[in-house]
C-alpha cells in the first residue's frame, strides 16, 4: 500500500477544524482520506466541508445525518427533518445533494483487514449484508439483539464491545471525549461540534492526530 490511509471522525460542518487538521496532516498525492460520515449539519458550514472533501478526493461515507437528508430530498416530506436540519438543507446546492447521493455505506481496505463505517455493525450478522439504517445509527445492542441508541438503552452493551472481528472496524457516530480503541475496533468521533476535538486515525502506523474545536457549535 502506497501512502497513508487516513480516517477522520464526524466533522458536522466544522470546516475550520477540518481545514486545520488537513493542514497538520501534510497530505501527499499517495495519501487517501476516508471521512466516516456526518460531514454535515450542526456546525457552521456544511457546504465548505463538502468542498474540502471534494478537493482532497476523500471517500466520504454515509452517516445518519446524510441518510436523513437524502430521505427528505427524495420524498419532500419535511417531517423527515429535525429542527436543527432546516438551516443546513436550505443552503445545500445541487452539487451537495449529488455528493450525498454518491456516498457509500462502507469502505474496505483488504490489505489492512479494515473496514470503515459511520455507526457500526450488529456483531452476529455478516457486516456486508447490514442495512443503511443499522450501520449508520447503531450505538448499542438491546436485549433482543437489535440496534439501538445509547440514549434509548443506556444499560445496553456497546456494539463495539461485542464485536470480535475480523475485520477491524473504524467508526464514528458515538461522540466521546477521547478515542475508543479496542482489539477489533476504534471509535474516532471525539465530539468536535460539541467543543471537543476532530480526530484523524492514520494507517498503517495506527497513529492519532487531533485538533481542538475552536468553540462549541452545538449543545
Amino acid at each position: 500500500m502506497n501512502g497513508r490511509l487516513i480516517a477522520i471522525g464526524d466533522i458536522h460542518g466544522c470546516h475550520l477544524e477540518f481545514a486545520d487538521l488537513l493542514g497538520r496532516l501534510n497530505l501527499t498525492p499517495d495519501d487517501r482520506l476516508v471521512l466516516v460520515g456526518d460531514l454535515v449539519n450542526r456546525g457552521p458550514d456544511s457546504n465548505r466541508v463538502i468542498d474540502l472533501a471534494r478537493t482532497h478526493r476523500a471517500v466520504s461515507l454515509l452517516g445518519n445525518h446524510e441518510l436523513r437528508f437524502l430521505k427528505y430530498h427524495r420524498t419532500g416530506d419535511r417531517k423527515m427533518l429535525k429542527n436543527g436540519d432546516f438551516r443546513t438543507v436550505e443552503r445545500f446546492r445541487p452539487e451537495d445533494w449529488d455528493y450525498l447521493e454518491s456516498m457509500p455505506l462502507t469502505f474496505e481496505e483488504p490489505e489492512l483487514n479494515t473496514v470503515f463505517v459511520h455507526g457500526g455493525f450488529l456483531p452476529n450478522e455478516p457486516w456486508k449484508e447490514q442495512r443503511a439504517d443499522v450501520v449508520t445509527r447503531i450505538q448499542v445492542v438491546d436485549r433482543d439483539g437489535k440496534p439501538a441508541k445509547r440514549s434509548d438503552e443506556p444499560d445496553a452493551p456497546l456494539w463495539a464491545d461485542l464485536w470480535r472481528g475480523p475485520p477491524f472496524v473504524v467508526y464514528g457516530h458515538t461522540p466521546r471525549p477521547a478515542v475508543y480503541p479496542l482489539k477489533w475496533s476504534v471509535g474516532i468521533d471525539t465530539a468536535c461540534v460539541f467543543g471537543g476535538r476532530l480526530t484523524a486515525y492514520i494507517l498503517p502506523e495506527k497513529r492519532f492526530l487531533q485538533v481542538r474545536a475552536r468553540q462549541s457549535y452545538w449543545s
